[in-house]
């Protein structure tokens, strides 16, 4: 059985989230602020946290921060707030998802078994992934170039392994979307561009690099001198 940690200070909300999840199975434990959060975390250990940013103590944000320090848990974020900054926010300091109050509990359940099936099928993975110096993974859920190992967010390393299963290969966004986040995640492309943003710094530049195909999507591509005597790059790409 799975354990979801629900994080509001809403009592009514941690209830309704707590009644669709576990008729869904699952097993729920909650906090109403960000101390009490982190203390339910380690105590719990969860397999998935559904996070609201604005809590008493310390709010979703600084909680974020630190299970990002902890651990790569599957972290959705749950927010009153619209604005496109706060959801960019969230997704840079390691969270997974974001979902809007006022919500659908039905919506947000589909948001976590998705989030949970993504993660189940990456950790159960299958052979390494070699790309020039890069080799992934998927069993351990490592990445490194070289000797240096990639500190990757657990959404950022499913990204980079999709690419990685085709380099060369231009992705659209829609397809990483379906692929990373799942056929039931109804969020933008904008929320692959941050995650690609995130790759990048981390791949840094002795690394294969995620090129941006202008009108389509991404390709990830060996750096040039692992691809020497190869065929050169087509022309319609351009960075960012």
């Amino acid at each position: 059985m799975k354990t979801i940690l629900v994080v509001d200070d809403e009592r009514n909300i941690v209830e309704l989230v707590r009644l669709y999840l576990e008729k869904e199975g699952f097993n729920v434990v909650s906090a109403s602020d960000g101390e009490a959060a982190l203390v339910q975390y380690e105590r719990a250990e969860p397999d998935l946290v559904v996070l609201d940013l604005m809590l008493p103590k310390l709010d979703g944000f600084e909680v974020c921060r630190e299970l990002r320090r902890r651990g790569d848990v599957p972290i959705l974020m749950l927010t009153a707030r619209s604005e496109d900054i706060d959801a960019i926010v969230g997704l840079e300091l390691g969270a997974d998802d974001y979902v809007t109050k006022p919500f659908n509990p039905r919506a947000l359940v589909a948001r976590v078994k998705a989030i949970l099936r993504r993660t189940d099928a990456t950790a159960r993975g299958g052979r390494p992934i070699q790309v020039g110096e890069l080799r992934i993974d998927p069993r351990r859920r490592e990445a490194s170039i070289g000797d240096r190992r990639l500190e990757l967010r657990a959404r950022e390393f499913d990204l980079l392994a999709a690419l990685a299963r085709d380099p060369g290969v231009v992705m659209t966004r829609d397809a990483l979307l379906e692929d990373v986040w799942g056929t039931d995640f109804p969020g933008e492309t904008r929320t692959v561009d941050v995650h690609v943003a995130e790759v990048r710094k981390k791949l840094g530049d002795d690394g294969p690099q995620v090129e941006t195909i202008r009108g389509l999507g991404y390709r990830l591509v060996p750096p040039p001198r692992a691809t020497a005597g190869a065929a050169p790059a087509e022309p319609t790409s351009a960075a960012d």
